[in-house]
């Protein structure tokens, strides 16, 4: 008989490509990590790994292998969530992987809430990239990421996951208030007037810097990006001192008095803000739970985000 988690670190290794890589995921030490494969080879009868210069490769029986406990890891966590069904109190644990702005925006609330109304929920969260939240999920990693999604530049897609939006959130130029900083910034009132300023964006890769980069092309200019951060709450502050403008989305600025000028962008664009869980866990009540909460406090929130039904 097979070993269910030794098939769980055959599939880990086919989906993070290393031994040293599954090890990180799940807090083992590499050698426990090989181990254990080489005990579930022992298990199969056949070879499932093979030595390619310095890296492991799965064999073909590996790879069937991998297809099966895809389905019986699915099967698993269908079957979880049937057990939680049966209990009246929400409870059990939910780890969530949040992008920064998502975060300081939503989570405060949403955790407050969720301790009042499920006290027996516990609830893990990590700050996470949108991209490398949603493959955390489908790596099982995390049981729901909340994520973005710019105008033309869709978020990465992966088989089996379940995405919901929550949000459009409008995004806008921002410059310093009229007498602070340069006084090239009192005469800026459309993106196009930007051309000569010092700009802050999210490093290259992000998809906000791209969407940020083709907005200033299709105006016309070259953007001089002179401060990269992917922290949004420094590009506020670079904004509110006097030091740069930015293309920001609503969401930086919930809850917050703004000491900032806001401008309007042709077409009022926005980004898509939504949650992402595995298919196969539909239908568990803690994970239902949290995105319940996530969609209450989208519709409650303020400022020029809009809740997506």
């Amino acid at each position: 008989m097979l070993e269910m988690k030794r098939l769980r670190l055959l599939w880990e290794l086919d989906v993070r490509g290393t031994v040293a890589a599954v090890a990180e995921a799940l807090s083992y030490s590499p050698s426990a990590i090989s181990q254990q494969l080489a005990l579930l080879e022992r298990e199969a009868g056949v070879p499932l790994l093979r030595r390619v210069g310095r890296t492991l490769e799965l064999t073909p029986a590996a790879h069937a292998l991998v297809a099966e406990t895809h389905e019986l890891l699915a099967g698993l966590e269908r079957a979880e969530a049937a057990l939680h069904r049966a209990h009246a109190e929400v409870a059990g644990t939910v780890r969530l992987a949040v992008f920064q702005t998502a975060m300081l925006a939503l989570m405060p609330q949403v955790l407050e809430r969720l301790h009042r109304t499920h006290p027996a929920l516990r609830v893990e969260m990590v700050q996470h990239e949108p991209a490398a939240g949603l493959e955390e999920t489908w790596a099982r990693g995390f049981d729901l990421v909340v994520a973005e999604q710019y105008p033309g530049h869709a978020a990465p897609h992966f088989a089996g996951l379940d995405r919901q939006p929550l949000i459009a959130d409008r995004i806008s130029f921002a410059a310093p208030e009229i007498g602070v900083g340069d006084p090239e910034f009192a005469h800026v009132h459309s993106l196009a007037d930007a051309a000569a300023l010092p700009w802050v964006m999210e490093p290259e890769g992000a998809a906000s810097r791209h969407w940020a980069l083709q907005a200033c092309r299709s105006a016309g200019f070259e953007p001089d990006v002179r401060y990269e951060t992917a922290d949004l709450q420094a590009h506020v502050r670079l904004v509110e001192t006097g030091n740069a403008v930015a293309l920001l989305p609503g969401l930086v600025h919930s809850g917050a008095a703004l000491r900032m000028r806001r401008i309007d962008l042709a077409g009022e664009p926005q980004r898509t803000v939504f949650t992402a869980a595995r298919a196969a866990a539909d239908g568990y009540p803690a994970l239902e739970a949290v995105r319940d909460a996530l969609r209450l406090e989208a519709g409650l929130i303020s400022g020029e985000s809009t809740p997506l039904t």
